[in-house]
């Protein structure tokens, strides 16, 4: 697959998106990739695509785990990592991968396959959404509600994700030695901040201090499917 073939793939995605409601459900798309692995950077700039379009929040954890080839990726950080082997686990694997995506919590990519990740995307673009997230920031807080229709048979899980929108680096030893890489939704913080049962409507607050961008994700334990997910700015 060329660099010109996955661009098509990327904008026909964007296009589609634009011809539909800005009210459809966001899906989550969640990249594990390093500064020291020498494939991950065609897949960091495809997440760069898909975070122009505005159903599709892709979201960038860095792994620790090839640090050790001769570069310290300065975003990496083990819970990440301890989060791509929770997923391994709930399918029965012991294997993780770079680049990998996971998207909406469920399908599972492992290198970087543009025209898999289409059509995976597309799928849940048109998936029909039972459960309903809206959140409202006032000042240095949110304001979490939900509710599901029908109610939920298992509790899910409410977590808060805050990342960056974008860092340049010129990564100098390992792999990528001497390449400059622009990354995109680079997740700095990923919290557990409650649970819901899923039978009642949600009514929750979280603190949300500083600057930084984020978004409430509500994900089946496990992990596994991601139900809802809202961007805060």
């Amino acid at each position: 697959m060329t660099m010109r073939h996955f661009v098509s793939a990327a904008c026909g995605l964007w296009l589609a998106a634009v011809a539909q409601a800005q009210a459809e459900p966001v899906v989550v798309v969640e990249l594990y990739t390093s500064q020291g692995c020498s494939s991950c950077p065609p897949a960091d700039e495809f997440v760069a695509m898909l975070a122009a379009n505005p159903q599709i929040l892709p979201l960038a954890l860095h792994v620790d785990y090839w640090d050790y080839i001769g570069w310290a990726d300065k975003f990496a950080k083990p819970k990440f990592t301890d989060r791509q082997r929770a997923y391994a686990k709930a399918v029965g694997s012991r294997t993780i991968y770079t680049p990998q995506l996971i998207i909406g919590g469920s399908d599972r990519i492992e290198g970087f396959a543009p025209e898999e990740t289409a059509d995976r995307l597309r799928a849940h673009m048109e998936a029909v959404t039972t459960v309903r997230l809206t959140v409202t920031r006032e000042g240095e807080r949110l304001v979490i509600r939900a509710e599901a229709d029908p109610p939920l048979t298992e509790p899910v899980r409410v977590q808060l994700v805050r990342y960056k929108p974008e860092e340049t680096v010129l990564i100098e030893r390992g792999e990528n030695a001497g390449k400059t890489v622009t990354y995109t939704n680079i997740v700095t913080s990923w919290e557990r901040i409650g649970d819901w049962s899923g039978q009642e409507p949600l009514e929750m607050t979280a603190p949300f201090p500083g600057d930084q961008p984020g978004a409430v994700i509500l994900q089946q334990h496990g992990p596994a499917a991601i139900l809802a997910a809202a961007r805060v700015d």
